[in-house]
């Protein structure tokens, strides 16, 4: 191995060199499986080890940096106006990152006051950092959580709560957690956040429900700016405020649609259907009727996909609903505007007002069809055309008629959205017919208007009721089947 280095700059450009070759012999393609956990393991612990010199010389930097040394502050030295604008230029991290090593640093590593030193304001936390056993994000969770606390809480319980958390997030056996039912496991971070909550309500209960109304947090949203398309929420809500939304959110992603006839469905799901219901969904199976599990196969929305999708059909009920107040003694409808040229051709966007990004001609048209919106269409000229308002779209009548004859949830087999969120979509399409009638019209949740001309399903009205045919590879004989049946057209006495 040679002569082992002295200085701490040589130590660390052998312990670089050593890493490097290690990392290079690193692939997960020549390794078995346990090989291979076993180095993403020992990784992480070099990692940890990383952090911890991170932390500390970031920290030092910082107190080296303070303003309060003028012309001897090493930022100023070295032409930076900040310690964390000096590790941005020497290290290339981003200023942010720069920060949060400054802040984690400075709560565990020694104080330096009144002329002697002091043990750092977390202990344990610096020891489990020293020793590579405590990762970065446990770290700060842990630091974070009962900072907050710890002006309202007694010393010792204060540091009883740090070692128990730092012993649960490096799995150590303590004095005061042997006795704990998981001693000697350790936590992943996501769960240590959990567990530091825990201990600051216990340590501070006035924290968890302030007295004080300039202490009551507040939830707060808004937007950023638009970034690949999409503008990003910015703000946080209050926990009852997340409770509220997780039942909501939960509620819908893990419905099912009640069975066609099922005269006990509501509209959002039946856990265990009984014996006479699954015979009927099986009656209609047998018939052609239903497809099961067709909303599974196609639906391959990421969970925050759906929640988002949800979110928006929520906002768009409440927008038609008769109490939403009005503005300017008008119901609060979004205008999209189009040029008619791009939408004879299907090239070009739409644009919305109020907003800055432009919409595809596809959305376009689904908010045509829908309602809820006033289209206005200019000439290549940049006349108005035509300025919709309400003629084209679906009348509150027209929807009430819709839901009553297409049942409790989205037309589509197994789609569990409430009918009540859904959009009224023209089966042939207005700008053909120009027909806006109940034998024209389906009810349909936004996930599925938006993707009816890409996702294979097809729909066709016969006598006034609707039919729908699923794309090849669900259901490959091709079959038209009834769709949208509301439970009051079956029978709940037997006929003669």
């Amino acid at each position: 191995m040679g002569i082992e280095p002295g200085t701490v700059a040589e130590k660390l450009e052998y312990a670089a060199r050593l890493t490097r070759e290690a990392v290079s012999e690193l692939s997960g393609a020549l390794l078995d499986d346990d090989a291979l956990l076993e180095g993403l393991d020992l990784v992480e612990q070099v990692g940890r080890l990383a952090d911890a010199g991170r932390l500390a010389t970031a920290a030092e930097v910082a107190r080296r940096s303070d303003r309060s040394l003028g012309d001897g502050s090493l930022a100023w030295k070295r032409g930076c106006r900040t310690g964390a604008d000096l590790i941005t230029q020497v290290t290339r991290v981003s200023g942010q990152e720069a920060r949060r090593r400054v802040r984690l640093g400075a709560l565990t590593r020694p104080r330096q006051e009144m002329g002697g030193m002091l043990p750092p304001l977390f202990p344990a936390v610096a020891a489990g950092l020293a020793s590579g056993e405590l990762g970065v994000d446990a770290a700060e969770a842990i630091t974070a959580g009962l900072a907050e606390a710890a002006p309202r809480a007694e010393v010792g319980n204060l540091q009883a709560a740090e070692r128990a958390l730092v012993a649960a997030a490096t799995g150590t056996v303590t004095a005061e957690t042997a006795d704990a039912p998981y001693a000697g496991f350790a936590f992943s971070a996501d769960l240590i956040r959990g567990q530091v909550q825990v201990w600051a309500t216990r340590l501070d209960p006035d924290g968890a429900v302030p007295t004080e109304i300039g202490r009551e947090p507040r939830s707060s949203i808004g937007f950023g700016s638009l970034r690949n398309g999409l503008y990003p929420l910015r703000g946080g809500v209050t926990p009852e405020f997340r409770g509220i939304m997780n039942n909501l959110f939960n509620t819908h992603l893990s419905a099912r649609a009640p069975l066609p006839g099922n005269a006990s469905g509501s509209g959002s799901g039946v856990g265990f259907p009984t014996a006479e219901e699954q015979a009927l969904a099986q009656a209609r199976i047998d018939a052609g009727e239903l497809i099961p599990g067709a909303e599974q196969i196609l639906d391959d929305r990421t969970g925050g996909e759906k929640r988002a999708d949800i979110l928006r059909m929520l906002l768009d009920a409440a927008a038609r609903h008769p109490d939403t107040p009005t503005m300017g003694g008008a119901a609060p409808v979004v205008t999209v505007h189009v040029n008619a040229a791009d939408l004879r051709t299907g090239d070009g966007a739409g644009w919305v007002d109020g907003v800055d990004a432009p919409v595809s001609l596809r959305t376009v048209r689904q908010a045509m069809c829908a309602g809820g919106y006033e289209d206005v269409i200019f000439s290549e000229h940049g006349n108005i055309l035509r300025w919709s308002g309400k003629q084209r779209c679906f009348t509150a009548q027209q929807r009430k008629a819709l839901i009553a004859r297409d049942g409790d949830t989205c037309i589509i087999p197994d789609c569990p959205i409430p009918v009540q969120w859904c959009e009224a979509h023209h089966v042939i399409p207005w700008q053909q017919h120009n027909e806006t009638s109940i034998d024209n019209g389906v009810m349909l949740c936004w996930y599925h208007h938006h993707t009816i001309h890409t996702s294979g399903w097809q729909i066709r009205m016969i006598r006034g009721k609707p039919q729908v045919k699923a794309p090849p590879w669900v259901d490959h004989t091709g079959t038209w089947r009834a769709a949208g049946t509301h439970r009051a057209t079956t029978p709940t006495t037997a006929t003669t």
